[in-house]
């Protein structure tokens, strides 16, 4: 089994499992079989169809230049005027241009920024709309606009001045910071961790206009071949004969109430109907704050996931989502069920105050803990997308391991909280049996205890998993 679920797989590349056996094309072909919609008070009936969802817009948009034109493309490039990413800049290059953001075809000009922050939805030539709640836009200083000038083109260099890619028919507009960070965030106070990151210290100016990427973005760090595209997802998902994909979102480490809510989820949509429900495993791999656990030590702890048999690796797709994580809340959890659609799926589990934090000032949240899923269940440009509530699991004393909660009994179950979580770890103390798997947990303890104070008292970078 922990062969089967090892994410160093070298047969797939594309999964952390091995393929499953295909099944008849009788049972993957459309069941005329009504179900409801779960989408909280909008139940409508549908029908259960093996085709995957199409992406928004109709099709993905990817921006890479062909390989034939690379070279001619560079060679052009290295004449225009030059913008330098951040990192976080680089993130967002990547998504664009696999079409996470489909149907966006660059950084956003005015008019899409604007949209995405009084409507939080674009409006196509069409009249439909496609729902956009973060902005996604490359700021730019004074100098920069200056050495821009009047050029339709620039070239988007790294930080070792190489060329990644380049913005065409270019419009640049005024960076209004308070207008962006309230209406994302619905506040402006200090301390909101992506907001310090990445917008405060930021240009005057946005740069918006078509991308095209000539050197796709890798991260030389162990992990590339696990960043999946939404057309190579699809490819795998068309490969298993997926007749359902459900996402879940996180940038934590899973334990076994997480499992439990996905197994579960599985076991519905068997009921509903379904033939091969797949589980998109989708850890969050761009910017996070400071205190959360870096990717590689989560990817690493999902593989013990799958290897002690916690999630069916048979049914479980793990990829890495390349998004920045702003942890803002309601505004964000549609970004998160946005990209998923493009990458294929068509059920999206929603959990407590997702993408949420605590306040920066306060001891409170900063984020109504309901909100999120509420926000999915109305939100504009997800009507396609089945919302799946998170059911609540705590532990239970009775039955020594994470379970749904029954308010019958509360007296049965305890709350371990992620704080409670991530101190037990630090303290090198075990968890409740059943709360986490073993191998899971020593990751767990392991990463903490690599999070020495140096000698000035400043925690370093932790040692890479």
């Amino acid at each position: 089994m922990a062969a089967k679920a090892s994410l160093h797989l070298k047969a797939s590349p594309h999964s952390i499992s091995k393929l499953p056996k295909p099944y008849s094309p009788a049972a993957a072909s459309a069941v005329a079989l009504p179900i409801r919609r779960l989408r909280g008070a909008t139940l409508s009936a549908t029908r259960i169809s093996a085709s995957l969802i199409d992406p928004d817009g109709g099709r993905l948009v990817e921006l890479f230049v062909p390989e034939s034109e690379k070279g001619s493309k560079l060679k052009a490039a290295n004449e225009l005027p030059r913008i330098k990413l951040t990192g976080i800049d680089l993130q967002w290059v990547h998504v664009l241009s696999e079409g996470w953001a489909s149907p966006l075809k660059g950084f956003m000009r005015e008019a899409e920024f604007l949209q995405t922050l009084h409507f939080n939805a674009i409006r196509l030539e069409n009249g439909s709309v496609v729902n956009m709640s973060v902005p996604i836009v490359l700021a730019i200083d004074d100098a920069e606009k200056s050495r821009v000038g009047s050029s339709a083109s620039v070239a988007l260099v790294d930080e070792r001045d190489d060329v990644v890619a380049v913005l065409s028919n270019i419009e640049i507009y005024k960076h209004n910071k308070e207008e962006r960070i309230a209406r994302t965030w619905g506040t402006t106070a200090p301390g909101l961790p992506y907001v310090d990151e990445t917008i405060t210290h930021a240009g005057n100016w946005l740069v918006g206009g078509d991308l095209e990427v000539i050197n796709p973005v890798k991260y030389e760090d162990g992990l590339d071949r696990f960043r999946l595209s939404p057309a190579e997802l699809r490819d795998e998902f068309e490969r298993r004969n997926a007749d359902a994909v459900f996402a879940f979102q996180l940038r934590n480490p899973v334990h076994n109430g997480h499992a439990l809510l996905m197994t579960d989820t599985r076991r519905r949509l068997l009921e509903m109907g379904y033939k091969n429900p797949v589980l998109l495993l989708h850890p969050l791999g761009g910017y996070t704050k400071a205190d959360d656990v870096p990717l590689s030590w989560r990817m690493k702890q999902h593989e013990k996931v799958l290897e002690d048999g916690v999630l069916d690796p048979e049914t479980t797709v793990v990829s890495i989502f390349p998004s920045p994580m702003h942890y803002a809340g309601p505004t964000e959890v549609q970004w998160h069920a946005k990209a998923r659609i493009n990458a294929g799926a068509n059920f999206y589990i929603v959990g407590r105050d997702p993408a949420g934090m605590g306040h920066p000032l306060e001891k409170r949240d900063l984020y109504d803990a309901d909100h999120g899923k509420k926000v999915l269940s109305m939100a504009p440009g997800l009507e396609r997308l089945n919302i799946l509530p998170f059911k609540v699991a705590a532990y239970d004393k009775t039955q020594n391991k994470m379970a749904f909660f029954d308010p019958t009994r509360a007296q049965d179950f305890v709350f371990i909280s992620g704080t409670k979580m991530r101190t037990l770890a630090k303290n090198k103390e075990s968890p409740p049996d059943g709360f986490m798997c073993p191998g899971g947990w020593k990751v767990l303890v392991d990463y903490y205890d690599s999070l020495s104070l140096s000698d000035n008292g400043r925690v370093p970078e932790p040692i890479p998993a």
